[in-house]
């Protein structure tokens, strides 16, 4: 899977200034990373991160539309692959972020990146319009709480990334990491652990504890 990193190629101060500053907010988080920090790591001056992008807020939500790109566009390739694609793919693209997890995991953890998780669940709601085709029963929710929530969900793996790659017992970074990772979400997604009856019955289960409790 591809993974979205700087392109070294493209050295120019206003690239290097927001990688720096996509690993200045991982690492130190948003109130704690300065412009004179993300300047000095960057080697530019603080007045030309000012020129550039004006406030250290601007700066943050550049680096949030960097990664909505790259998630778009992570998307747009999956969609295009012509294997089956049983799986949401937003739900795996988190461990393709490479060196940017961190920036990702923190900032979600802190109540930021608000726009990079809108985006994934627009993105999650498209998949599953095209699963709910297939459902042979009506989903119990509507598309946008389970976009959500499952969203949500799948961002878990960024967030605890170490606790994570500490259970499977390997490093969620390496490759090894990466198909273990793919096949377990590949096998959790593939095989429900309830049956549409067994899902029913609760359903009418809790709707009963609902009523009772008013």
């Amino acid at each position: 899977m591809a993974r979205v990193e700087a392109d070294f190629e493209d050295l120019t101060a206003r690239a290097r200034i927001k990688d720096a500053a996509l690993r200045q907010f991982g690492e130190l988080g948003f109130e704690r990373a300065t412009i004179r920090g993300i300047a000095e790591a960057a080697g530019v001056s603080s007045g030309l991160v000012r020129h550039h992008f004006g406030s250290k807020e601007a700066l943050r939500e550049e680096c949030d539309q960097f990664l909505i790109k790259a998630l778009r566009r992570l998307n747009d390739d999956a969609r295009a692959d012509p294997r089956p694609t049983e799986v949401n793919p937003v739900a795996v693209a988190q461990q393709a972020f490479g060196a940017y997890q961190p920036y990702l995991a923190r900032a979600l953890a802190e109540g930021r990146a608000t726009a990079v998780f809108d985006e994934m669940v627009r993105m999650s709601e498209e998949w599953l319009e095209e699963a709910d085709r297939a459902r042979p029963d009506p989903p119990f929710a509507d598309r946008k709480a389970r976009a959500t929530v499952g969203t949500a969900m799948s961002l878990a793996v960024p967030v605890l990334h170490q606790h994570i790659s500490r259970g499977l017992g390997v490093d969620l970074d390496s490759p090894e990491g990466s198909h273990l990772l793919a096949l377990v979400l590949l096998d959790i997604y593939s095989h429900p652990t309830l049956t549409p009856e067994a899902a029913a019955s609760l359903r009418d289960a809790l709707e009963k504890l609902r009523h009772a409790s008013r």
